[in-house]
C-alpha cells in the first residue's frame, strides 16, 4: 500500500477547520479530503469568519494565548478582539482548572467531559477566532490516559494539531499515538540545554525522524538564546514547521526583551515567510517584562506589521 504523508494543516486567521473537515481528515489519515501539499489558509488578521470580502494576505499573525496568562480565557478573547487578532494557539491553562494539585489535575484530564472543550470551541467561534493549535505539554509525567486524552481534547476543540513543550523521552510514547490518531504533534523548543529538553536544532530534527506526525513549533526567540540559527532552520525545515513563536531574546541565554531590542532575526523570519508564501502562522508570544499584556501584544503586532509594511 502506498504511504500517504500527512498534510500539514494550518488553520489560519479567518478560516478554521470545521468539525466536519477535521473529522474527515482524521478519519482518512489526512488523505483524500486534503491534498498531500500543505493546506494554505491565510487571511488578514483583521477579518472575520465567514466574511466573503476577506482578502488573502501573505502572512497570518496570531497569538499564543500564554501571552495573556494574567487573564481568564474570556478576557484573553476580549484582548484578541481588541487587537483584531483572529488566529490563536490556545494555551492549556486557559482551559484547565487553575492551581490544581498534580494528581487532581491528572484525574481531571482523564475524566473531564469533552463538553468542556466543545464550549471553548464555540466561545472562540462566536468571537471569530480560529485555532491554529491546542498547546498542551505532554511531558514524562503524563499517564498513558492523559496522553490519549490530549488528542481527544484537541479534536473536541476543533484544533487541527497539538503543540507541546514535551520532554525528548516522551516522544517515544507520543509518536505511536500520533500515528494511530493521524494527528500532528509539534515539539516546542525552549532554551534550557538538557538531555531531555528540546532546545537545539538536533533535538528537533531527531524528534522529526521518529514519525511523519512529529513536527516542529519553532520558538525563534528561545532558539536564538541557545545560539542556534532560526533563519537557517526555517529555510531547511519550513515544510515541517507548523507554527512560529515570535519573541525577541539576546543570544547566550540572554533575557526576553521588547521586539527589536534583542538578537532574534524577527524581521528576516517574517520576510522569509511572506516572500515564500509559507503557510506558517506567526504567533506572538509576549514574555518580556512589560505593562498591560494586551498593550504589549499590540506593540509586538505593530512591530511585525511595520516590518512588512502592512
Amino acid at each position: 500500500m502506498e504511504t500517504v504523508e500527512p498534510a500539514v494543516v494550518r488553520a489560519a486567521a479567518g478560516q478554521a477547520l470545521s468539525r466536519r473537515e477535521f473529522g474527515a481528515v482524521a478519519a482518512a489519515g489526512f488523505a483524500g479530503s486534503l491534498s498531500r501539499r500543505p493546506v494554505r489558509r491565510s487571511f488578514s488578521e483583521g477579518g472575520s469568519l465567514g466574511d466573503s470580502r476577506l482578502q488573502p494576505s501573505a502572512v497570518t499573525f496570531g497569538v499564543q494565548s500564554y501571552s495573556f496568562r494574567d487573564r481568564s480565557l474570556d478576557d484573553a478573547i476580549a484582548g484578541m478582539q481588541k487587537l483584531g487578532l483572529r488566529s490563536c494557539e490556545l494555551w492549556q491553562n486557559h482551559v484547565e482548572p487553575p492551581k490544581m494539585p498534580r494528581e487532581e489535575l491528572r484525574r481531571w484530564r482523564e475524566t473531564v467531559s469533552m463538553d468542556t472543550f466543545h464550549r471553548v470551541r464555540d466561545q472562540l467561534a462566536k468571537a471569530s477566532i480560529s485555532l491554529s493549535a491546542y498547546n498542551i505539554s505532554i511531558t514524562d509525567t503524563f499517564s498513558d490516559a492523559e496522553l490519549e486524552r490530549a488528542f481527544d481534547m484537541t479534536a473536541a476543540l476543533g484544533a487541527p494539531l497539538i503543540t507541546s513543550s514535551s520532554n525528548i523521552a516522551t516522544v517515544a510514547r507520543i509518536a505511536p499515538a500520533a500515528e494511530r490518531r493521524k494527528m500532528i504533534v509539534a515539539m516546542h523548543n525552549h532554551s534550557r540545554i538538557d538531555p531531555n529538553e528540546f532546545a537545539t536544532a538536533k533535538s528537533l530534527t531527531d524528534a522529526m525522524a521518529k514519525s511523519r506526525y512529529i513536527l516542529v513549533n519553532l520558538d525563534i526567540g528561545h532558539f536564538t538564546a541557545t545560539n542556534e540559527n532560526a533563519v537557517a532552520f526555517l529555510k531547511q525545515h519550513h515544510d515541517r514547521i507548523v507554527t512560529l513563536h515570535l519573541k525577541d531574546r539576546k543570544r547566550d541565554q540572554g533575557p526576553n526583551v521588547e521586539f527589536g531590542a534583542g538578537d532574534t532575526p524577527i524581521v528576516e523570519v517574517l520576510k522569509l515567510v511572506r516572500d515564500n508564501k509559507w503557510p506558517i502562522p506567526l504567533n506572538i508570544e509576549y514574555e518580556y517584562k512589560g505593562g498591560d499584556s494586551v498593550d504589549e501584544v499590540g506593540k509586538c503586532l505593530a512591530y511585525c506589521r511595520r516590518a512588512l509594511n502592512l
